[in-house]
């Protein structure tokens, strides 16, 4: 009988979910153990896999397994090694960008403490690069055979992954002929899945695509070869491309913060809490006319409740309806000018969010039922109010209670959608044919000086973008992580897979 080590309930853990097998050398002390202590020899191997905590987190667990038949060994390491390697979906070579002066400065003792143990024990080949500057991954994903790698891994804040999505992006469209600054270009989806170690002051995208914002954990999802489909929309002005965004595209209250926290970065993480409430209180709002196309091919609604989690049906069905969609009526049909919406108005916030952008302070984010891969945006309008209903509104992404439940907050879930200001006005080239005539201006509630004409800056996936007319497309499923989505409930995991150790203990 092959018989373990250690002491402990019967488990039962997917082969999908073991890190890796190894041959283990006993020492005397291990020898000397019950019945065991007059074998002359024993011959052992450790099974390393995953072990699922509590709030997602996962941790690296090992059982080592030992009996006297050498060869009965073998043939389980064997055959455990071969089930590891028909994980097909699983890096063998990545290609890794730190980030040393992100968050806390902490990016590259993360990752040679905690991940790069763990690559290597699972026998993942890793090429590192240590930037030196802004925009050093996205320039070097040009240049590099990324070919070469099965995914590419940042360790940093979401900056460092915006930068790196970009430039993998980029480098996609480049090699494939698409122009980027059309805007309506079907961009090819890029295959190469990105990685995120989590090692700055904002972590959004880890948190709402693995459920938690810790190295070790991301560092085992990229090693079991996890797949997450996510949706990019990209960001045009006159013809030209600005941005991708993934997460939230904020004007107005979250580009303001945004924009006067920049200047106050020597503040650190609390540099947003100040920030906040110094725009809270200027209360300033933006008025203008929104035009957006409905995602009619979407099986949910912004209002239903249905979190993404794991496996999402609602984005698998979306997926389907919209490929559907653009073979029977192509860009064309699309572009239809009888299917856009316009709105009018006065508004403290206009957002748009690709995934519920849920973190530790709003554990349901902006907008709780938001997906990640079903080809559509929640565009969220927070019309003019007073101050106290705008708190209201604002408590609400705390608790539990449903945050669009106030006459003042419309939520649509779009595919596309635009907006200008009077900047861009006298120049109606700036938007497409369709604004032309219907866009009016946004401006700012001044007490001292009735109508000031000014603008917000859009905060990007925390970065500010200036230019006072966009134009805002999804894309389904552009890209891919290494993560599987938030799962339901980490105990009961275990029983999705059927290729699976039975009774390892």
């Amino acid at each position: 009988p092959v018989r373990s080590c250690v002491h402990t309930e019967n488990c039962f853990v997917p082969i999908s979910e073991i890190i890796a097998v190894e041959e283990t050398e006993f020492n005397k002390k291990q020898r000397n153990i019950g019945r065991w202590q007059k074998m002359a020899k024993l011959h052992a191997f450790t099974v390393h896999y995953v072990k699922k905590a509590r709030n997602h987190r996962w941790r690296c667990s090992a059982a080592t397994f030992w009996c006297v038949d050498e060869h009965l060994c073998n043939q389980w390491t064997q055959a455990l090694k071969g089930l590891l390697e028909m994980q097909k979906s699983r890096p063998k070579q990545l290609l890794v960008y730190i980030n040393p002066y992100g968050g806390k400065r902490q990016g590259k003792r993360i990752y040679e403490q905690k991940v790069a143990p763990l690559f290597s024990l699972a026998s993942i080949s890793t090429d590192v690069v240590i930037t030196e500057h802004a925009n050093h991954a996205k320039d070097n994903l040009f240049e590099v055979n990324i070919y070469k790698y099965d995914g590419v891994v940042c360790v940093g804040g979401d900056g460092m992954f915006s930068e790196v999505m970009h430039g993998l992006i980029g480098r996609m469209q480049k090699d494939s002929g698409i122009d980027q600054n059309n805007p309506k270009a079907s961009l090819v989806q890029c295959n190469i899945r990105i990685g995120i170690i989590p090692a700055g002051s904002t972590d959004c995208i880890c948190y709402s695509t693995v459920g938690i914002s810790d190295p070790v954990t991301s560092a085992l999802h990229i090693i079991v070869g996890d797949c997450q489909p996510l949706d990019v929309s990209s960001v045009h002005h006159n013809n030209t491309f600005l941005k991708y965004s993934v997460s939230l595209l904020g004007y107005g209250f979250y580009g303001d913060i945004l924009k006067d926290s920049e200047k106050k970065r020597w503040m650190g993480p609390m540099r947003y809490d100040y920030s906040g409430f110094k725009t809270f209180l200027s209360h300033h709002y933006y008025e203008g006319t929104i035009a957006y196309q409905p995602a009619k091919h979407t099986h949910g609604s912004p209002r239903d409740k249905e979190s993404c989690r794991t496996g999402c049906y609602i984005c698998k069905q979306s997926e389907k309806q919209l490929a559907e969609q653009n073979k029977k009526h192509g860009l064309k049909h699309e572009e239809g000018e009888e299917e856009w919406k316009v709105i009018k108005g006065k508004f403290l916030a206009i957002n748009a969010v690709n995934m519920s952008c849920a973190c530790p302070r709003s554990p349901k984010g902006l907008s709780p039922a938001a997906h990640l891969a079903d080809g559509s945006a929640d565009l969220i309008l927070v019309r003019k109010c007073s101050r106290f209903d705008f708190l209201r509104y604002l408590v609400r992404h705390t608790n539990q209670d449903d945050q669009f439940d106030f006459p003042f907050v419309d939520v649509y879930r779009v595919k596309c959608f635009q907006f200008t200001s009077k900047l861009s006005e006298d120049n109606e080239s700036n938007v497409m044919d369709i604004g032309k005539k219907r866009f009016g201006q946004f401006c700012r509630d001044h007490p001292a000086c009735c109508c000031n004409i000014v603008n917000s800056t859009w905060n990007c996936d925390g970065e500010t973008l200036d230019s006072s007319a966009i134009e805002v497309r999804v894309h389904c499923q552009l890209m891919k992580l290494f993560a599987r989505g938030i799962e339901e409930d980490c105990k009961d995991e275990a029983a999705h897979s059927q290729s699976s150790i039975e009774q390892l203990l």
